[in-house]
């Protein structure tokens, strides 16, 4: 980095730390443009690193450009976000603990494609081996699946997230990526029903249609048009030029193969999505009285077919709902507006369920399950500040969520800044910044926040509406400076709010919500009607998820990286100014750069700087052979800094001002190059003789030593051999003899050979009695209590997994062989089949046959005869009562008196009166007992 120094005034400053007008806002967007203008992307605060999207391809993502920055020191090469990757991995793998990557910026700022960039480093450069390789494919291949389910177009960006995403990389003792795991925070479920014009639904709907396979699509019930789902069409831009849905199409099947989903997950998935296109199609009409009809059931057939869901229990969940009347529940019919509501609720709720299926399936297969110690590198793809002309709930939240790693961001920073001065022992100086603290209580507080006020008012009786919201805020923060509504504001302040909007002042500006919505999207219910006082509120819900993610943050080590726009409209090369500093202004970034240098500029280890400017000062030149704190010392003075200048640290020199460091830095550019020639030539000379010299002395010593150590190898090598065959010969023979010094190890050799063998050799089962190895005359006793104990660890082994249900089945089968082996002929065919415990079911009673012909006489028919006969017959403890009987049954009428019913298979069932005045029963088939 020092060495970047010299060509500042084309370039800028690559360390925004030792920027010398650090607190000019003018300042720091001049380097930033500056930078931009010649490619150069990247700059540092600290290790905190800038990222400006360029949008357009730069030769700067190569894997000789990976090679170039492994294992090289921070500060050493310009700022990339390969620099910071490898920062990271190598102190986690020094320091053996937690670290994390905060990734932030608004929508557009390239947040996703630096998470991919940091992914594809570790990727190419933690050692590889067919197992990690299988970790490292999966954990690459969930980014486009996770981009095709959570991410869409928008206004500002045509793959743009809408959820947040922190993923914690595994890594062993050795540094090898060994697993992985994602949380997600707060998927954006409305876009599933509505859009804005010129945004689309989540990507996954359109590469579906646009992309799938003809069978799959008939299978699922779509044709190959996006304009025929109402989900789809609302953005009125389906087709983007920037996005090819069948490629990503490809793309995602790929991935979700490598992440080892099989061919039934898949289905399902994709049924699901399907599922929700059909629901959207689901139209209602309203009767004379107002109330929703369903006008077609095309729609909602697919939704039952795709979900395994009755069409009825869909059409009453749609059309009606069940309210509390005199203890019982009744069914009240939705008016049409409640019913696309319910429609929409059931839609957003089915997404967000398959989303978090995908998350914890993606999980699955990143796990690791070895129970060695790892650390981890979480990356954190959060959502930015954001900020549209209509701010709603979701703004809300996702604003909170940047107020609360502000938060985290200050207290951290602060906090290492602080640790680094006391280590070194240099005095700490407090540090001035505005503590956002009163902005966080404000939303999150117990009972008085605004998230407690919007849980009560979803929650109590009575019609809560949005406006009702609204009163109760203004009731509780009147007096708050942060928040302010139309009824609380001076006139001034009165023309920019709307009657129904309340305005916060956050850490990064003024920001004004629209309350319409917020007690719906905060619910989240599936009927607008019913409430649970035992359920959290989304906020809530978001809120207890951000405070976990904060616990997880403040147990690691943190970094940054800062994303930018250059400008709106996504043109390579252009600089807008005026929304950069609004950027800069947001993420926090003066701020940091204050904290930064609150004390001093500029701090490298003692080792280092001696190293690179001890040519400047006669007595460190060439060789420093005292204690490094002096050699510097000596060389700070030699250059003429004064006491204010720099503090000497325990480890580090600490160096205040920037134009200290320019100073220094511009007299080495000169020296080295004086030097250079002169060291050159006598240092060529110098190495080339030494080279050879140490080669010859090399070659010759290592090939005595060599020699010697072979000879060595082989003698001792041929002695062993000798004496191993005369043990073995002398064994051989007297191998039927009792026990000597002479035949123990051949005797022993035979028993370790015997039981290796059998080892690999053991019987499976109980029954198999011919597999056990013949023992040799020495392990002929052995061999016979081997075999004893393990038929009955085979015996005891079998008994135990015997569970409760499983010896109930078998009672309940015994009891059915009584009753019916060698009378059916369909019995030996049911044997397999399982019985099960809730089959019998007062639902399955109502769906059997049952004729009655005589007081306590009947015939039942059912699809599980011997299970519910045999069932029966315990119940009643008759087991014997029960006889099979052929072709017709006979009975008493009365005294002297005898009729019958006469059975017969045809194709259509029918009971009638037969000629010989028999009952007559004809069905498709017949299971015949008395």
């Amino acid at each position: 980095m020092e060495g970047a120094l010299i060509a500042r005034d084309r370039v800028g400053i690559q360390d925004f730390v030792l920027l010398d007008a650090h607190n000019s806002e003018t300042a720091f967007l001049d380097n930033l443009k500056k930078r931009f203008t010649e490619d150069l992307i990247y700059t540092y605060i600290g290790t905190l690193l800038i990222s400006v999207n360029p949008y357009k391809e730069l030769d700067i993502y190569t894997k000789k450009q990976m090679d170039l920055y492994m294992g090289v020191n921070f500060f050493e090469l310009p700022p990339h976000i390969y620099a910071l990757a490898d920062n990271v991995y190598h102190t986690m793998l020094s320091e053996a603990n937690n670290n994390f990557i905060l990734i932030s910026g608004e929508s557009g700022a390239g947040k996703t494609e630096a998470s991919k960039k940091i992914l594809q480093y570790y990727a190419v450069s933690c050692p590889s081996s067919t197992l990690l390789d299988t970790v490292r494919d999966r954990m690459l291949m969930s980014n486009p699946v996770l981009e095709a389910f959570g991410n869409a177009k928008t206004m500002k960006n045509d793959n743009s997230s809408r959820f947040g995403k922190y993923m914690d990389i595994q890594f062993d003792c050795q540094g090898d990526a060994v697993g992985g795991h994602i949380l997600s925070y707060l998927l954006e479920k409305s876009r599933v029903v509505h859009q804005n014009h010129g945004e689309r639904n989540f990507h996954i709907f359109y590469q579906l249609v646009e992309g799938g396979e003809e069978d799959l699509l008939r299978h699922l019930g779509l044709e190959k048009d996006t304009k025929r789902y109402s989900y789809l069409v609302q953005g009125e831009c389906s087709n983007v030029s920037s996005i090819n849905d069948k490629n990503d199409w490809k793309t995602v099947k790929n991935a979700l193969s490598v992440i080892d989903f099989d061919a039934n997950d898949i289905e399902h998935l994709f049924g699901i999505i399907a599922s929700v296109l059909h629901l959207g199609n689901v139209h209602f009409d309203g009767d004379t009285k107002g109330y929703a009809t369903l006008n077609t059931n095309a729609a909602l057939r697919w939704v039952s077919k795709l979900l395994g869901i009755h069409v009825q229990v869909l059409h009453e969940a749609l059309t009606f709902r069940k309210i509390e009347a005199k203890s019982e529940e009744v069914l009240s019919p939705f008016t049409v507006d409640h019913a696309i509501y319910a429609r929409d609720a059931l839609a957003k709720a089915i997404y967000g369920r398959a989303f978090t299926w995908l998350v914890n399936r993606i999980n699955e297969s990143l796990e690791n399950k070895d129970s060695g110690r790892k650390t981890v590198i979480g990356l954190l793809d959060i959502y930015g500040f954001e900020v549209f002309s209509v701010n709603s709930f979701e703004q809300f939240c996702i604003n909170y969520c940047n107020e609360k790693l502000q938060q985290l961001f200050i207290q951290l920073t602060l906090k290492a800044e602080q640790e680094e001065y006391e280590a070194e022992g240099i005095g700490w100086e407090p540090v001035q910044f505005f503590n956002n603290k009163i902005i966080c209580d404000l939303v999150e507080e117990k009972h008085r926040g605004i998230i407690s006020v919007l849980d009560e008012e979803c929650m109590r009786p009575g019609d809560a509406t949005d406006l009702t919201f609204l009163d109760k805020l203004e009731e509780k923060m009147g007096n708050h400076p942060h928040f302010v509504t139309y009824k609380l504001a001076d006139k001034k302040t009165r023309k920019s709010l709307e009657r129904g909007d309340f305005r916060l002042l956050h850490y990064a500006g003024e920001v004004t919500y629209c309350v319409v919505g917020f007690i719906d999207k905060n619910n989240d219910l599936l009927y607008k009607n019913i409430k649970d006082v035992s359920a959290l509120g989304v906020a809530t819900q978001f809120k207890n998820s951000l405070l976990r993610l904060t616990e997880i943050l403040t147990a690691k080590e943190a970094w940054y990286v800062r994303c930018l726009k250059s400008n709106d409209n996504k043109q390579p090369g252009k600089f807008d100014e005026v929304l950069v500093r609004h950027q800069v202004k947001y993420l926090g970034l003066m701020e940091h750069l204050r904290v930064r240098r609150a004390g001093f500029a500029y701090r490298r280890r003692y080792e280092v700087f001696l190293k690179r400017y001890k040519a400047l000062c006669p007595a460190t030149w060439p060789h420093w052979k005292g204690v490094p704190s002096d050699g510097v010392e000596k060389l700070v003075q030699h250059l003429g800094y004064q006491p204010d200048e720099y503090k000497m640290g325990k480890t580090k020199i600490f160096i205040r001002y920037a134009r200290t460091l320019f100073a220094t830095e511009d007299a080495f550019e000169i020296c080295k190059h004086e030097l250079a020639t002169r060291i050159q030539a006598k240092y060529k000379g110098y190495r080339a003789k030494g080279e050879f010299r140490k080669q010859k002395e090399a070659a010759t010593k290592i090939e005595t030593c060599w020699r010697g150590v072979q000879a060595r190898k082989e003698r001792d090598r041929r002695a062993w051999a000798v004496k191993i065959i005369k043990q073995f010969i002398k064994g051989y023979i007297t191998r039927r003899e009792a026990k000597t010094t002479d035949n123990s190890e051949y005797l022993a050799f035979v028993r370790q050979s015997y039981l290796n063998r059998l080892k690999d050799n053991l019987p499976k089962t109980v029954l198999d009695k011919t597999t056990w190895l013949t023992p040799p005359p020495v392990m002929t006793e052995t061999s016979e209590i081997l075999r004893q104990l393990h038929t009955r660890m085979m015996v005891r082994k079998y008994v135990r997994g015997i569970t409760p249900q499983k010896k109930a089945q078998l009672q309940q089968k015994v009891v059915t062989s009584g009753i019916f082996k060698g009378k059916k002929d369909s019995y030996p065919s049911s044997i397999a089949v399982p019985f099960v415990d809730t089959r019998i079911s007062q639902y399955s009673l109502q769906k059997q046959q049952l004729i009655l012909f005589s007081p306590g006489d009947m015939i039942l028919q059912c699809d599980h005869l011997f299970e519910a006969l045999t069932k029966l017959a315990m119940i009643a403890n008759k087991q014997n009562n029960i006889k099979v009987v052929q072709g017709s049954i006979k009975f008493e009428i009365q005294a002297g008196k005898e009729g019958g019913v006469d059975f017969s298979v045809g194709q259509e069932p029918m009971i009638y009166k037969g000629k010989n005045g028999h009952l007559m029963v004809v069905s498709d088939y017949f299971h015949i007992f008395a």
